[in-house]
Parts: C-alpha cells; sequence; structure tokens
C-alpha cells in the first residue's frame, strides 16, 4: 500500500465535522503525547494533562496570550480509545473561521494533517477494528435510506465478521481432523473418503449464502435507476413531485414541457433510488424535444425499474392501451397489442411481462378523474398524485420489483466487491477441496482449505495485501 503518511503514533489533527456554520464543529486528534500537544494551546494545561481517560476538561484553545474559542476537550488515553491510541477531540463552535483557527493553531504545534481513513486504520492496525467493521463506518455515512444505514449497522455491530469467524472454524477443525488422519493413518490409504466433508459442507453452504447476498446489499448501497416514462401529458412530472414529496418539476397541460430529464434520490420503502423524469414520448419536429425522447429511450433501456404511465382518463376503446404505448412497451419486451387494461389486471403475474429486457410495471395516472375497478397486479397500478392515492402501493410494488431476485436468505451480508471476490475465492476452494476424488492425497485437501482460509482472512483483514488497505481507507473522509 502507498502509505500516503500513514504513519503510526506520528499525532495527526483533521476536522471532524462539516466545514460549515453549525452549532459545533469538533477536531480530532490521536497518536503519541498528543495530549501534551493540545495541553500546549489550551488555557488550563495542567488539568488537560492529568485528566482521566473519558473525560472532558473545560477551558479555552489559546494562541500566545490570545483566545481563540471556548471549548471542551475530550481525553482519550490509550488503549481505550477509538483508535487505541491516546486521542483528543476538541467541541468547539461551529463557526467555519473558529474551526480552520484552531486546526491550523494545532497544525503549527506539532500535529500533522490526517489523511483520509487514518483515524479508521489506526484502529485497524491497533486491533480496535477489523476490516468489516471499519468498511461498514463508511457504509453509514454513505447510507441513503433507513433500511441500507441498518444493515451496514449490523455490519458494523460484527455480524458479518462471526460469520466469518464460524466458517473459518469449520474449516480449521476439517484441516485439524485431516492432519490426525495424515499422522496417524489406520492403513496407507491417505484420500478424500477418510475424513467426514460434513464441516465442508456446512461451511459450503454458509459461504454460498454469503455470496448471493451481495446482489441484494448492493441495491441498499448503489441505490436503483427508475425510470418515469410514457406520452406527454401522462403525468410523469407531477408522480415524480408526488414521490419526492417536493415540487421539483414543472406541471403543465403543456405538450413536451419536459425536454430533459431530472433526476434525482428518493426512498421506495427503504430502496434508495435514482429517480429519473423524462421527456414524454411522441413524434415531433422539435430537434431540442426530439432529443429528449431519444434520452427517454436510453434510460428506459438502462433502467433497473421502467414506471411506464399511462393517463387513464385517456384510455379509449374500452381500456385499450393507445399504439404509441403498446409500440415503446413492445421496445422494452412487453407485448401489450389489443389487450385491454383489465386484461393486464386479471392476468396472472409475468404473463405479459416475463419477457420484458427491463423489469417493467404499467402506472395508470389520474385515478382521480378515472377511478378503476380492477383487480390487484403486480405489474400494473393505478395512482392519483393528486391525492396521493396507490402511491404507497405504487412504492411497495417498485421495492418488491426490486429485490424479487436478491433478497437475502439470513441476517449477514457482505459489504462490499471486495468482500464477495474474498468470499467467492474462498467457496471455490471449498468446493474443490470437496471435489477431490479418491486418486488425490489429503494433502492436496488441506492446501485448498488453507487457500480458502487465506482467502477469508482478507474479508476481516487477517491477510491483506497493502494496495488492498490502501484502496479501502482512501475512500474515506478526513477525520474518520
Amino acid at each position: 500500500m502507498e502509505k500516503r503518511g500513514y504513519t503510526p503514533e506520528v499525532p495527526i489533527v483533521a476536522v471532524a465535522t462539516a466545514l460549515s456554520p453549525a452549532a459545533l464543529g469538533i477536531i480530532r486528534a490521536s497518536g503519541k503525547d498528543c495530549i501534551a500537544l493540545v495541553a500546549n494551546v489550551f488555557s488550563r494545561p495542567s488539568a488537560l494533562l492529568d485528566a482521566a481517560g473519558n473525560s472532558i476538561v473545560y477551558g479555552w484553545i489559546v494562541d500566545g496570550g490570545k483566545k481563540i474559542d471556548e471549548v471542551l476537550v475530550s481525553v482519550f488515553r490509550a488503549p481505550k480509545s477509538f483508535t487505541g491510541e491516546d486521542m483528543v477531540e476538541i467541541s468547539c463552535h461551529g463557526g467555519v473561521s473558529v474551526v480552520t483557527a484552531i486546526d491550523s493553531l494545532l497544525l503549527r504545534s506539532g500535529f500533522r494533517r490526517a489523511e483520509r481513513g487514518e483515524f479508521t486504520f489506526r484502529a485497524y492496525i491497533n486491533g480496535k477494528t477489523d476490516l468489516t467493521r471499519a468498511e461498514a463506518v463508511r457504509e453509514i455515512i454513505d447510507s441513503k435510506t433507513d433500511a441500507s444505514r441498518s444493515r451496514a449497522v449490523g455490519r458494523l455491530a460484527g455480524n458479518l465478521y462471526a460469520a466469518i469467524d464460524s466458517v473459518k472454524n469449520l474449516i480449521v477443525e476439517t484441516i485439524a481432523d485431516i492432519e490426525v488422519e495424515i499422522e496417524y493413518p489406520e492403513d496407507e490409504e491417505t484420500i478424500v473418503d477418510s475424513f467426514d466433508d460434513e464441516k465442508l459442507r456446512r461451511a459450503e453452504k454458509m459461504l454460498s449464502d454469503l455470496a448471493s447476498s451481495w446482489k441484494s446489499e448492493k441495491i441498499y448501497q448503489d441505490g436503483a435507476r427508475v425510470v418515469l416514462c410514457g406520452r406527454t401529458n401522462a403525468g410523469k412530472s407531477s408522480l415524480f413531485n408526488a414521490l419526492l414529496k417536493e415540487e421539483r418539476a414543472i406541471v403543465s397541460d403543456i405538450e413536451g414541457t419536459t425536454r430533459d430529464f431530472l433526476e434525482s434520490w428518493v426512498d421506495f420503502d427503504g430502496i434508495p433510488a435514482r429517480l429519473f423524469d423524462t421527456a414524454g414520448l411522441r413524434e415531433t419536429d422539435d430537434s431540442i424535444e426530439a432529443r429528449g425522447v431519444e434520452i427517454t429511450r436510453d434510460l428506459s433501456g438502462d433502467a433497473d425499474v421502467v414506471l411506464y404511465l399511462v393517463d387513464s382518463s385517456r384510455l379509449e376503446n374500452s381500456s385499450v392501451l393507445s399504439c404509441d404505448d403498446s409500440d415503446f412497451l413492445l421496445s422494452l419486451g412487453v407485448d401489450v397489442r389489443s389487450a385491454t387494461v383489465g386484461s393486464l389486471f386479471r392476468a396472472e403475474s409475468g404473463t405479459f411481462f416475463s419477457s420484458a429486457s427491463v423489469p417493467v410495471i404499467i402506472v395508470l395516472t389520474k385515478s382521480d378523474l378515472n377511478p378503476l375497478s380492477l383487480s390487484e397486479c403486480a405489474n400494473v397500478v393505478s395512482v392519483s398524485s393528486k391525492n396521493g392515492g396507490g402511491i404507497s402501493v405504487l412504492c411497495e410494488r417498485v421495492r418488491k420489483t426490486l429485490s424479487s431476485s436478491s433478497e437475502r436468505t439470513g441476517e449477514t451480508g457482505l459489504g462490499s466487491e471486495r468482500q464477495k471476490m474474498a468470499v467467492e475465492d474462498a467457496l471455490s476452494s471449498v468446493r474443490h477441496a470437496l471435489s477431490l476424488s479418491a486418486d488425490y492425497a489429503l494433502d492436496a485437501v488441506v492446501q485448498d482449505l488453507e487457500d480458502s482460509l487465506d482467502a477469508l482472512g482478507s474479508v476481516t483483514g487477517d491477510v491483506t495485501p497493502d494496495d488492498i488497505l490502501g484502496s479501502i481507507f482512501s475512500r474515506f473522509c478526513v477525520g474518520k
């Protein structure tokens, strides 16, 4: 790993709160002699030097004889601190000038500027955390919904570490059983059938469940792409505003009002998603609007879910979808030509939509103008952006659509692509060990199992190349 200034024990400092006007600001320091260095710019140096760990001292930060701010200084003594070193956290008033003045004073007083993630890195190398918990810290900071935060909190609390540790114990016990067989064989045949593979089967199942959990976790971390599309005046902008619960898009009865797409983050029952409001689909001589229609088609093709809006107040011929609607849905693999809305509701889920290249939900808008008495269908929802009718049902359908193929089988899930790749490597080694025939000596099985332990060690940080560590901690904030 490129050290990037990651030198243990050297006193470091960083602003741990946002540099914007606020009630409080926090400057965090860690490393050898950090308490003494802060005492040099504190109005009550003796009180700070004598303070017990996990205590708070009141006073002023001073630059020579000049007072900078009235502060509270939290003292943490090694090893009972976040980093495992002596630490100080200065709580001051949250003005930008105040925070930067204290930070600059500390940098002139013997501290070095902390690198991104350096506090968490020190916690890791000092045995205060493992990599699964360290990565969970960043996940919590980046989480966009309560559900994504909750999943990250589970990893921070250690559920992933515990799951990996359980698998490692099963593999270690199997290796021990094999070593006994190798050292004290009952006969000369040291083959795979000589040991009970029940523990390895359990380890394989646990690793398989963990590997498959990433698909679901990735949606909660990175978010999905949900695209609103449909003919002009189908109610896309109104629904966009209703889902965001704010007036973001201009709503007008004039066709072609939306010419470019808008996007914003939205919460679909716990799943974060980038919601796109797009230009209405129609033939037009306006080059700008035509470009907007082209972008709509491109966004729809790359979406995780397409919400295709149909104005229920304009349904023609006994609720038959228009040719424009049918043609666009057909381009996504949904063949609803000549189908009535009623037949879509009555159809078994997937009858019309199973061949779709992108999951599609047909949204019948303006239900307040044309109430429809139709049965429930997974792929068709009736809503009113005006009075909110059906919005909660739509959110639930989107959530189910996004998670239907990626629900976790247990409470524990992986938190990063890096973890997924390592678990898959471990799973591959375990499966190879189980597949070895009688032609292979037990030593070959042991080698596979040791490879799997190395892969699992890279998940928790027991065995991790330096470049991996650099990649992980470089994505943290300064001050974390």
